[in-house]
C-alpha cells in the first residue's frame, strides 16, 4: 500500500536509541502459510484461524488450518475493493477496505454479508480490545470505534520517544496492549491503548533465511490465542507462519 513514504532507518534508529526496550523472539513452532496470500488482518479465535488478503482482484476472507495452511473457507472480495485488516466481534467477521471507504461485515461462520459501514480515509489495520474496534489507517493515530455503528469514539495518538510513529498497519490487542506492525520494517511497536505511548520494540529481524524474503513482502501479520497465550506472526506472501516467543534482547 502507499499513502505515506516508508518510514527511513534513520527515523527508527533514533527511535529505538531513545532508551526504549528492544524486544526478540524464539520461535515455538513454524506452520505453513499459502504463499498467495497478500496477509492483511490475521487473527485466532475460538480454535479459529482467520486471514484477511488484499490486493485488487486477489482479497479474500479465509478460515485456516492452522497445522497444515489449508484454506478451508474463502470469500473472495470482489474489484475494487482491496481488503485490508480483518477482526471479529460476535458473530461477525468485520473487514477494512484500503481507499474504499467502506467496511464489509460477514458473518463468521458462513461468511454471509450482513451489512456495510463507511468511514474517511484509508483502512489498513483493525482489532477488538474487549469493548471497542481499534483501527489503523497509515498514520499516527488509531481510531476507537463503535463495534455495532462504526462510530468514532476517539483517537490514539502515538508516539515513540516523544516523536509521531506513523506508518501503523496490521494491529492485534494482546494482553492490554496494542501490537502494530509499522509497514516495511521487520518491527512490531507495543503500544499503550490509555496514552498511544510505545513501550517496546519487538525485533522481529531473521524470521525468514534471506533467499525466502528475497521472494515475499513485508511482515504484516499477528495473531493472538488468548486461551493458550500463543503468538503467530506472518507476513504478505510468506510461505510460513510462526509461533514466537517474546524474549528479552541485547542491544
Amino acid at each position: 500500500m502507499t499513502g505515506f513514504a516508508p518510514q527511513s532507518p534513520e527515523v527508527l534508529t533514533r527511535q529505538l536509541a531513545a532508551s526504549l526496550p528492544l524486544l526478540g523472539y524464539q520461535v515455538v513452532r513454524v506452520y505453513p502459510h499459502d504463499p498467495e496470500a497478500f496477509t492483511q488482518g490475521l487473527q485466532y479465535l475460538g480454535g479459529v484461524l482467520y486471514e484477511g488478503t488484499g490486493l485488487v482482484g486477489r482479497s479474500s476472507i479465509r478460515r485456516v488450518a492452522l497445522d497444515t495452511g489449508k484454506v478451508e473457507q474463502k470469500r473472495d472480495v470482489p474489484a475494487p475493493y482491496f481488503g485490508e485488516g480483518i477482526t471479529v466481534w460476535k458473530n461477525d467477521l468485520i473487514e477494512l477496505t484500503w481507499q474504499s471507504h467502506v467496511a464489509f461485515v460477514y458473518d463468521r461462520v458462513s461468511f454471509a454479508p450482513k451489512k456495510r459501514f463507511s468511514y474517511p480515509g484509508e483502512g489498513w489495520g483493525l482489532t477488538f480490545d474487549g469493548t471497542n474496534l481499534i483501527m489503523s489507517d497509515g498514520t499516527d493515530e488509531l481510531r476507537v470505534l463503535d463495534p455495532s455503528t462504526f462510530a468514532e469514539k476517539r483517537r490514539i495518538k502515538v508516539t515513540a520517544a516523544g516523536a509521531p510513529l506513523r506508518n501503523l498497519n496490521e494491529v492485534e490487542y494482546v494482553k492490554g496492549e496494542i501490537f502494530a506492525n509499522i509497514w516495511q520494517t521487520d518491527y512490531i511497536a507495543r503500544i499503550a491503548p490509555d496514552t498511544g505511548k510505545v513501550g517496546a520494540y519487538l525485533d522481529l529481524r531473521g524470521l525468514l533465511s534471506p533467499q525466502e524474503r528475497a521472494q515475499t513482502d513485508v511482515l504484516n501479520g499477528i495473531a493472538y490465542d488468548a486461551e493458550h497465550d500463543r503468538l503467530f506472526i506472518t507476513g504478505k506472501l510468506w510461505p510460513k507462519l510462526f509461533e514466537i516467543r517474546v524474549v528479552p534482547k541485547n542491544r
